[in-house]
């Protein structure tokens, strides 16, 4: 075990710094040549990365740390993991684009009627069905935009719909091992078989989700929160929202037999992206394909017959199905299009249907943001490259709507957290830490349990998201010494749980997911505050790591 020295000081420091600056990103502004006046983020995407960057100028890591981070040690792959999951949200994403979400929640909605409390269960039950499938991300993209829609169309207060949209998309995400990316580090860490995965977490899903729920009907009993009855006054046209019924179904029926492919494969040990990226490779070709023969043939609007104001993106569909559905205050004022980005650098719109450039449409992917109005380098250039994307856009309208949602910021934040923790493994501190988990459980697996959940759910908030917090606590307990295989095991389902749980927690950066959301009613013209956030999250977030980790304690008990 490495003696620890100055070096190792440095580096827990400047790991707990990179926390700080993703949890309350920094903005300031400087003026450079060519580009005028020009704000630059220390944030989720750039803090991780300035941490390692200093580290490395200071000796604290090295270049094999940096090596290990990408490529990966103790079984976890992390260029696996990451090729995986944006495949997979690829397939989801553009399943979305379709418009199946929002007509099952227009179906859910005219099964419910006017029955607020109804109403408030159905949603809960609906995204919990499409989160298990789909993973949290595709709901919180597509069920942030139509609950703001809805609640404002219904005179509904939001908090309370919002909150149960929120609790519900992570919560579901921990039973298929592609739900999140917490799940396939565990996976690989622990080397977890894929269907094994969710044989042990679909008795805590089912108890936290059911917990949930109570703690959120609970706290929101008031009828100011959920009344009775809705001011509804007629049906949403289920239909109208399903923008391409072909995409739709060939788009499911993919995803379904990608999954199941991987859950039979992974009795052989072959790595998953193997599997899974082959398939994004099928959906892609059929959306160019699908799309092209749809615009040749006039069911998609050419781009010469196109222009911003007859663009009609998918949440204003929502809206104007609302609308005539609901009779919704024709002054409520639009809000733009939700972002893919993880962060709330900008304030800049995007649409949906008809895609903005490349510059403005994932300001997550970027450090800094021009906001001068000065001449700005390459104009011309610029311009005509917006032209050729606005046409691409029009021709293939369900790729160049999925690219901005697309999680590519969650690549250069994952390879920053592994090559971080890789340093912190350098610098002695995960032997450390395992040897305080050894002593703290002495090995047994009970308390194991205990301290790996309530230690998940702590450093969801202050470790750098869940990702972060997975991947440290992996590491740990891979280091402990002698630590008995049961142990472990109990160890990585109690993970699952609280990695998954720990999202619905005090601080947005307790997960990508939350950054995202926040970023999304930001745009909506929603502010949530960070204490109303934690406020709210209190009680099912209690409830569900108690009960969570009661049940994991009882399967553990049973199995070993």
């Amino acid at each position: 075990m490495s003696e620890i020295d100055r070096f190792s000081i440095v580096t827990l420091v400047f790991f707990f710094l990179s926390t700080i600056f993703v949890i309350h990103p920094v903005s300031f502004h400087v003026r450079l040549p060519l580009l005028g006046r020009t704000r630059f983020t220390i944030g989720l995407m750039s803090a991780p990365i300035i941490a390692i960057a200093i580290l490395w100028a200071a000796q604290c890591i090295g270049a094999s740390q940096i090596r290990d981070g990408i490529v990966g040690t103790d079984s976890i792959k992390p260029y696996n993991i990451l090729i995986l999951f944006i495949s997979l949200a690829y397939m989801a994403i553009t399943l979305d684009v379709s418009g199946i979400l929002q007509a099952a929640a227009f179906w859910v909605s005219n099964k419910g009627g006017n029955n607020g409390r109804k109403l408030y269960l159905y949603f809960y039950l609906l995204l919990t069905c499409i989160s298990m499938v789909v993973g949290n991300d595709p709901v919180i993209l597509s069920g942030t935009a139509f609950l703001v829609y809805y609640t404002a169309a219904t005179n509904l207060e939001p908090m309370a719909w919002l909150i149960s949209e929120f609790a519900a998309a992570n919560t579901a995400s921990m039973v298929l091992f592609v739900g999140n990316p917490t799940n396939v580090v565990i996976c690989e860490g622990f080397r977890i078989n894929n269907a094994a995965f969710t044989a042990y977490t679909i008795l805590p899903f089912l108890a936290c989700s059911i917990a949930a729920y109570a703690a959120l009907a609970f706290q929101f009993r008031s009828p100011r929160h959920v009344p009775a009855k809705l001011n509804a006054t007629g049906k949403l046209n289920v239909r109208e929202v399903l923008r391409d019924p072909v995409g739709a179904c060939f788009g499911g029926a993919l995803l379904a037999t990608c999954l199941i492919v991987v859950i039979v494969v992974s009795f052989f040990h072959i790595d998953v992206w193997k599997i899974v990226l082959p398939f994004a490779g099928v959906k892609f070709i059929f959306d160019l394909s699908w799309d092209h023969y749809r615009y040749s043939t006039g069911r998609i609007p050419k781009f010469e017959e196109k222009n911003v104001s007859e663009a009609i993106a998918e949440e204003e569909v929502v809206a104007s199905a609302l609308k005539r559905a609901m009779t919704m205050p024709e002054d409520i004022e639009r809000p733009s299009t939700f972002d893919s980005s993880a962060t709330t650098t900008s304030k800049q719109p995007l649409t949906t249907e008809k895609p903005v450039p490349p510059e403005t449409v994932s300001p997550s992917s970027q450090s800094l943001s021009t906001v001068s109005t000065e001449p700005q380098l390459l104009t011309k250039q610029r311009e005509k490259f917006d032209l050729i994307y606005r046409s691409l856009s029009a021709h293939f309208p369900t790729f160049f709507t999925a690219l901005p949602r697309l999680p590519f910021g969650l690549i250069p934040f994952a390879f920053s957290q592994f090559i971080l923790i890789e340093g912190l493994a350098r610098q002695g501190w995960i032997d450390v830490f395992a040897t305080w988990l050894v002593k703290a459980s002495h090995r047994q697996m009970i308390p194991t349990i205990w301290l790996i959940g309530v230690l998940g759910v702590i450093l969801c908030n202050v470790a750098g998201t869940n990702i972060g917090a997975t991947i440290l606590l992996t590491k740990v307990v891979h280091a402990a010494p002698d630590f008995p295989a049961s142990s472990a095991r109990a160890a990585a389902i109690a993970l699952a749980v609280s990695s998954n749980v720990g999202a619905i927690s005090f601080t947005f950066s307790a997960s990508l997911a939350g950054l995202l959301w926040k970023s999304i009613l930001g745009q909506k013209g929603i502010t949530i505050k960070q204490t109303t956030f934690a406020f709210w999250n209190s009680l099912p977030i209690l409830m569900m790591t108690v009960i969570g980790l009661a049940v994991v304690t009882a399967e553990m008990v049973v199995l070993y």
